[in-house]
């Protein structure tokens, strides 16, 4: 276990990633859902050397470490439930009901709550640990404690909770915490006040995120939704994203990758890398620029940009193709009417197994989609998206600039926009200076 995860790490690394989170399954009996959690012990035998040994090899390798915890809940094969069931939420003769095999840890008790600050706290101090995502993946479905009365259980629980999160990470402000709940069932201002960042969803569809982040736009900036690319098909919904969709979603937020780079083909890998660079350059405007829906797209598009310091980033997402696609526009309200920008698209490419047989009639040579030779290709070459480069006024952005032509069955052209199904584009619009007039002098003629 432990060399396959320093190999996942050292392969991030060289795509650009910064910090390695181990998941779960690091802690006692976790070798499944129904054992383990609540014992906050590392096992050893998945992990020789500790936490501390993983942590200071991820450390050497110039990544920061993160850690999965999920303490609000216990499986009744453990240690703590068999030394304290009476710690968890059941109703007094009535046979308990689970969520994942887990019960809920009453955090209305002090008693539970110094268990909770102590192991998670020991884990803390023992490894140099600089993120924490935690995590709370069942609903309350039994209320009841001896200490709260059933009509005020749920406050106290939320108050026993954020007791939990002032005594952990309040002495520990150098971890940054990230809430879950699911994903995003405790995207509240009240979690917010302890966790700067929340895990939006467990559903990664970059398709499905679009409706996901968009909403939360309305109440959150981009700063506090964390957004990963993950492996397609999406194990949620099994469709099948280009990578730069993926990205382009995932950028909307604070972004991370989950997914094993070994599994990636080497054109993958080279995306990555670059998709990394282009999100390290542009951070400060993606996370924290002025975000905007743009509206009057067509019905089978999403449109958003991000304005910063000195440039603005615009994302264009096709949620669907037809065969008779009409021209796309740029539309960018906000900007100066009288100033001129330049817009440049963000290069990225589109794996050449997404054309099938098509591919064939872009080749010198005919090729079977299934073959060895085009299997090849496809892990080592990628199709070019259209570039696109131009300059235009801020009442022209305003109004709509035309892009090139979106791949409508013509063959294959390096100008030509390769959006199909779930495509998408990313363009960085900057300001121009003015230029400079010189000095003339006119002669009139006699």
């Amino acid at each position: 276990t432990r060399r396959k995860l320093l190999s996942i790490a050292k392969r991030g690394r060289k795509l650009g990633m910064e910090m390695f989170v181990l998941d779960d399954g690091w802690f006692g009996e976790r070798n499944s859902d129904r054992a383990g959690l609540g014992d906050y012990s590392v096992n050893k035998r998945k992990l020789p050397g500790g936490l501390e040994r993983l942590a200071g090899s991820i450390n050497g390798m110039k990544l920061g470490f993160g850690l999965w915890f999920e303490p609000e809940s216990v499986n009744e094969d453990s240690e703590l439930y068999r030394a304290h069931p009476e710690y968890a939420v059941k109703i007094p003769d009535r046979a308990p009901s689970f969520g994942r095999n887990q019960l809920i840890l009453d955090l209305t008790n002090p008693e539970v709550r110094d268990y909770i600050v102590k192991n998670v706290s020991d884990i803390l101090d023992s490894v140099p640990i600089s993120y924490v995502k935690w995590d709370m993946n069942r609903h309350i479905s039994d209320v009841y404690s001896r200490l709260s009365p059933s009509g005020e259980f749920f406050h106290r629980y939320i108050l026993g909770l954020y007791d939990l999160y002032r005594r952990i990470f309040g002495p520990r402000p150098h971890i940054l915490h990230e809430g879950c709940s699911s994903g995003g069932n405790r995207f509240d201002l009240g979690v917010l006040c302890f966790a700067p960042q929340i895990w939006a969803s467990d559903d990664t569809d970059s398709v499905e995120r679009l409706s996901i982040q968009k909403g939360l736009s309305y109440l959150y900036p981009q700063s506090v939704i964390s957004a990963h690319v993950s492996a397609s098909p999406n194990a949620q919904t099994l469709r099948d994203t280009p990578l730069s969709t993926r990205f382009n979603a995932a950028a909307l937020g604070v972004l991370g990758y989950e997914l094993d780079p070994g599994e990636l083909t080497a054109a993958e890998r080279k995306q990555i890398a670059a998709q990394a660079r282009f999100y390290k350059q542009h951070r400060k405007t993606l996370q924290f620029g002025r975000f905007s829906r743009i509206e009057g797209v067509k019905p089978d598009t999403e449109a958003f940009s991000v304005t910063g310091e000195d440039e603005t980033i615009a994302f264009v997402f096709s949620k669907g193709g037809s065969a008779g696609e009409s021209q796309d526009r740029l539309r960018i309200p906000g900007l100066d009417p009288g100033k001129t920008y330049s817009v440049e698209a963000v290069p990225q490419s589109l794996s050449v197994k997404s054309f099938g047989g098509l591919a064939k009639h872009a080749l010198p040579v005919k090729l079977r989609p299934d073959g060895y030779l085009m299997t090849l290709i496809n892990r080592h070459i990628a199709l070019t998206d259209g570039p696109f480069s131009a300059s235009a006024t801020g009442a022209a952005l305003a109004e709509g600039l035309p892009l090139n032509s979106r791949y409508i069955g013509t063959g294959y052209s390096p100008a030509i926009r390769l959006t199909g199904d779930y495509g998408s584009s990313i363009y960085v619009i900057k300001e121009l200076p003015k230029r400079e007039t010189g000095l003339q002098c006119k002669a009139n003629k006699e």
